[in-house]
């Protein structure tokens, strides 16, 4: 059986809105405003399973709160901070999907940025 999910409109703009891709104009080679629609989308509907199988999880008499609370910790961990590499690079990607540096340039600057440590 399979449960339709539909994100609410209002998630939806507030995730446009908070893309902040300014300086990235629309064109069919950039889909940054698309992939992060995307991904918060996906993010949204795994979080809505998630807490549907916790409160599931809740009626079983075998499951106690602080078992739940430890189940939503060990599916959604605190996120790492990008490493100082992790930032760079992906600086470097939001400036050439701007069109602000050129191929060559970004692929020089990548390839370096990838033999550091993290």
């Amino acid at each position: 059986m399979t449960h339709p999910i539909t994100v609410p409109l209002e998630l939806v703009e507030k995730w446009g809105h908070d893309a902040n891709l300014s300086g990235v104009p629309y064109n069919d080679e950039h889909w940054a405003y698309e992939q992060h629609i995307a991904t918060r989308a996906a993010q949204w509907g795994a979080d809505q399973e998630l807490l549907a199988c916790g409160n599931y999880l809740k009626q079983c008499a075998a499951w106690e709160e602080e078992d739940v609370i430890e189940f939503y910790n060990y599916r959604r961990p605190e996120p790492k901070p990008y490493s100082l590499k992790e930032q760079a690079l992906s600086d470097l990607t939001h400036a050439y999907n701007a069109d602000k540096i050129d191929d060559t340039t970004f692929e020089n600057l990548r390839r370096a940025l990838e033999q550091l440590d993290d």
